[in-house]
């Protein structure tokens, strides 16, 4: 089969919302744990971040990631109870190389805020691609954060790490075979031995809408939007029927080649497009958000019944973002009515 082509770039509703019979219109919301749903600003027309946070709890959505320390989105947060991913945005990397920069970045975004907002992890970085001159400022950043974390006493709440593209993998199929490429190992190796020796995921963006419209020819439509009627990949011992498993695994092989075997891995984004490109509809779109829910429980035969703590790709159409797909990924509209009929649970 051909290679997977990637991209380069709770949680049940409220026991009382149930007991009222409360409803929300199209969309219910329930269950799995491990699920959260990414919280993109990129628009013109989105709500404020209040009524944002009250969709996530009217969802019973009880985690989240956002792309930058933004203030009323932080206090918007404060006894929610709903568990954040907070990334420190490109543009602050090279800042957070200085260890004294780092510390006030942790004590104005992360300390003043906890335990109010329950911070989960901090992302140094989003797909930092290893060639970009501020891949050289990804471990230090992440080091001096680390630190300032472990100098306020929360270094074993609050996780650091960074968020890669798939792109990261240079051979991938099988999944067994999977491997960093010889671009990306200079830069991945020394990261990976830092979450080992901290206890931190690897957080991955897997989109397999991306390794499919790369090589439909070869990726087949419903391998990856979790349809396949069968075993598509057999990889020894290892069965593939959904094109999601066989990307994760695929990285979890390149973990245990560098020192990484005991490196979980958290997607930190994953979803689908509703319009603006191949394959890109509302059918396709609602099919693979609900199979990825009901999916992520299981694990991936590697990590068979470790369920994957995934986060959505994304809240909200952005329509400030590149014309076409990249607008379309919302699960809700902006006027916060929801796009799918889609059950947590």
């Amino acid at each position: 089969m051909a290679s997977f082509k990637p991209r380069n770039t709770r949680a049940s509703m409220a026991a009382v919302l149930l007991l009222l019979g409360l409803l929300v219109s199209q969309t219910e919301i329930t269950g799995a744990q491990s699920i959260g749903v990414c919280y993109g600003r990129n628009g013109d027309n989105l709500p404020g971040a209040a009524e944002v946070v009250s969709l996530y709890q009217s969802n019973g959505i009880g985690r989240m990631r956002i792309y930058d320390p933004n203030q009323e989105t932080l206090n918007a947060l404060r006894g929610s109870n709903i568990e954040l991913i907070l990334d420190v945005p490109l543009d602050k990397l090279r800042d957070l190389s200085d260890a004294a920069a780092a510390n006030d970045w942790v004590q104005r975004n992360v300390v003043s805020f906890s335990p109010d907002v329950k911070f989960r992890y901090i992302a140094i970085g989003n797909e930092v691609s290893p060639s970009d001159q501020l891949a050289a400022f990804v471990l230090p950043a992440m080091t001096n954060v680390h630190n300032a974390l472990a100098a306020a006493g929360l270094q074993d709440q609050i996780k650091v790490s960074t968020a890669v593209a798939s792109s990261v993998i240079g051979t991938s199929s099988p999944p067994s075979a999977g491997s960093f490429s010889d671009t990306s190992s200079p830069f991945i190796t020394p990261i990976i031995s830092f979450l080992a020796s901290n206890g931190a995921p690897l957080l991955a963006n897997i989109y397999p809408y991306f390794s499919y419209t790369g090589d439909p020819t070869n990726i087949g439509l419903d391998f990856a939007l979790f349809t396949a009627p069968g075993v598509v990949v057999q990889d020894g011992q290892y069965s593939y029927q959904n094109l999601f498993d066989a990307l994760v695994d695929s990285l979890y092989s390149a973990l245990e080649k560098t020192e990484g075997a005991n490196v979980n891995i958290v997607v930190s984004e994953s979803g689908w497009p509703s319009e603006g490109g191949n394959a890109a509809n509302v059918d396709n779109a609602g099919k693979y958000y609900r199979n990825l829910i009901n999916h992520v429980t299981q694990g991936t035969p590697k990590r068979s019944g470790q369920a994957i703590e995934t986060y959505l790709f994304a809240m909200f159409d952005e329509n400030l973002k590149a014309a076409g797909f990249e607008q379309h990924f919302g699960l809700f509209l902006p006027n916060r009515q929801p796009k799918y009929q889609i059950n947590l649970g």
